[in-house]
């Protein structure tokens, strides 16, 4: 069973950012190859543009996969850095940006399209930039990535539909690859737009002109009915993740800081839960962390106890510690004190493990202590699901 081995903070020049700033300066190479006269230049005078474009097309596809590379390495390595989670997603905006802005120079793709997904970008990192003036750092939602997966394939659906000819605008619209770029552009647009509706509604709190860092105002009271429709749902979820993993013979373990045992209490409050859950572990002081879930001393000094690598280790700690099939793990500020910088309260690490891999999801959740509690158990339980229905236990 593998581990993971923690990276010192100080290190930089980690092999996936390297990946990621050599995606960065592949740019130019795409850009050169599908704008210029290369073949001119070459003297290859067999190279047509249509060749040329699909040749363009297949260098974008090269680049764009570095992004999993890169992800990839990070993760499997343990050397996640705060340099990587800045320049990695710049690389895929970077390559979109240029990517989109040759084809309107080429006149293959109108500049609309373009003027939506620039304009997406700029307001975005407006209310990045306001929230970390604030202390706070907004998770993106699955609709930003799904955009940039949906952007990148129609780029290269509308280069290779660009090597095609028609002879009549009919022609065009009765060629499925045609109609098919369009289509995942328009998919692309409007995961664009709600990406970014997104944002504007997670940051309303901050775009009110309040003037104060988030973690500064108290959390706001309890509301009796919210705390009881969590704590519904939490049965629900309980329920759900116990039945599936006794139907799919999974044992379950959990690593706990801030909820302190309430994943595990819910977990075995379901009737015949000792057929899947094994245990779990409170850790809810560093020491304990380090001491029974073995994560990194250097980790925790350096980056404090609410970090992604803090939450991957707590997970793969229960799960080899336990013996379990599948751990989650969470870490985080419940509040109403202990707010950071960068970190205020709400903030939430949840790590989930299995035998194959491991990963962590970074949460901000609003509400008074309790709330953020119930809000991360039901969360943790969710991962938990999601963990026990991935292609790899099917």
């Amino acid at each position: 069973m593998s581990t993971i081995q923690p990276t010192a903070p100080e290190k930089l020049w980690t092999p996936a950012n390297i990946v990621t700033l050599i995606r960065i300066c592949l740019v130019p190479v795409f850009v050169l190859a599908i704008v210029s006269p290369w073949p001119e230049w070459m003297g290859l005078p067999d190279i047509t543009m249509e060749a040329k474009r699909l040749i363009a097309a297949g260098i974008f596809i090269l680049i764009s996969c570095t992004d999993w590379i890169d992800g990839y390495l990070a993760r499997s390595r343990g050397e996640v850095t705060d340099f990587g989670k800045f320049m990695d997603p710049l690389a895929d905006k970077i390559l979109v940006a240029a990517a989109l802005i040759a084809l309107v120079e080429l006149g293959t793709l109108p500049g609309w399209p373009v003027l939506i997904i620039l304009a997406r970008e700029f307001i975005v990192s407006g209310i990045r930039m306001v929230a970390a003036s604030k202390g706070e750092v907004i998770a993106a939602s699955w609709y930003g990535k799904a955009k940039t997966v949906f952007q990148m394939i129609a780029i290269v659906l509308f280069l290779a539909k660009d090597a095609l000819r028609f002879p009549t605008a009919a022609a065009a619209f009765t060629n499925p690859l045609f109609v098919l770029s369009w289509v995942v552009m328009g998919i692309a647009l409007i995961l664009t737009i709600m990406s970014m509706l997104d944002y504007l509604v997670k940051a309303r709190h901050l775009l009110r002109g309040s003037g104060q860092p988030r973690e500064a105002v108290a959390p706001a009271e309890e509301r009796p009915t919210e705390i009881a429709a969590l704590q519904q749902a939490i049965d629900a979820q309980a329920r759900t993740v116990v039945e599936k993993a006794a139907a799919a013979g999974a044992t379950l373990a959990t690593a706990e800081s801030l909820t302190g045992g309430l994943i595990a209490a819910m977990l075995t409050s379901v009737p015949g839960s000792s057929a899947a859950v094994r245990g779990g572990v409170v850790s809810y002081v560093n020491e304990v962390k380090e001491s029974l879930l073995g994560v990194s001393g250097d980790v925790l000094s350096s980056q404090g106890a609410v970090d992604e690598l803090v939450a991957l280790q707590m997970a793969r700690g229960a799960l080899r510690d336990v013996g379990s099939d599948v751990a989650v793990s969470v870490t985080g500020i419940a509040g109403p004190a202990g707010a950071e910088p960068g970190k205020p309260v709400g903030t939430v690490w949840i790590g989930c493990a299995t035998t194959r891999e491991t990963r962590a999801t970074r949460y901000q959740f609003d509400g008074g202590r309790e709330a953020v509690r119930l809000q991360t158990v039901l969360a943790a339980l969710r991962e938990l699901e999601a963990a026990l229905e991935a292609p790899e236990r099917a």
